[in-house]
């Protein structure tokens, strides 16, 4: 899938986009499968009402977590960190984003807990992978590092998932989500096909790297140029924008 660059609007423009100079990095870390926990702490959260797992603050899983960090030297994170359970989560069994101190973890996790006769395993692994994303982060500052890079493998370590890797396997039910909005780079000609419209103003990362040296160029800004509405008893209608 072509990769964005993205800008915030008003005063604040340059620092954000100091901050936020591509979307591919605004999450440290995105989740993973991943032994060890209390299928208890589960309690903590509440029921999905489609019964798919649980949902909202996992205060016992926060415990888990800020005991960890604590006997890695990692105080202030463990201060900070919180843990919820985010039903919006597809195929994706983790999140981790440290700007927010916060890991999500799919509901459907609990669906996995007990494999090869281990208890709850893929709730644990899975929340020490994502507590890894959010130490090496905190160990190098505000330096950028790679999300499953040589950081984040020594904190897997520390962790006690040394073995870990960056991708699941659990058998995740997929929907399919259909392309609504089409946006095109005046320059490059390529198109980003998108579920949802982008609320900010994005740009084609290919050509700002190209010519901007990677930060936000409006030369570059994406057009919408096809925009696809559902409408009453399963018709659509296509809405074709200037194609120049």
């Amino acid at each position: 899938m072509p990769l964005l660059s993205a800008s915030r609007m008003g005063s604040k423009q340059n620092k954000a986009l100091r901050l936020f100079k591509q979307l591919e990095f605004l999450v440290v870390g995105q989740a993973l499968r991943l032994p060890n926990i209390v299928a208890a702490s589960l309690c903590e959260a509440r029921r999905v009402p489609d019964g798919h797992g649980y949902s909202g603050r996992d205060h016992a899983l926060e415990g888990k977590s800020r005991n960890l960090l604590r006997e890695l030297g990692a105080a202030k994170l463990a201060r900070e960190v919180r843990v919820e359970w985010n039903p919006r989560l597809r195929t994706a069994a983790g999140r981790a984003d440290f700007r927010e101190k916060l890991i999500s973890l799919n509901p459907r996790l609990s669906d996995h807990g007990v494999r090869a006769g281990l208890a709850v395993d893929e709730i644990d692994r899975t929340l020490r992978h994502e507590l890894a994303h959010l130490l090496a982060q905190f160990r190098v500052g505000r330096r950028r590092i790679a999300p499953h890079g040589s950081e984040w493998r020594d904190a897997c370590r520390d962790l006690e998932i040394g073995d870990e890797v960056r991708c699941h396997n659990l058998p995740f039910a997929t929907r399919a989500q259909t392309v609504r909005f089409v946006y095109r780079c005046p320059n490059c000609r390529q198109k980003f096909p998108r579920v949802r419209r982008a609320l900010r103003a994005v740009a084609c990362l290919a050509c700002c790297r190209k010519h901007n040296g990677g930060d936000f160029d409006a030369r570059f800004r994406l057009k919408l140029i096809c925009h696809v509405e559902s409408r009453s008893r399963g018709k659509t209608s296509l809405t074709v924008f200037d194609q120049k």
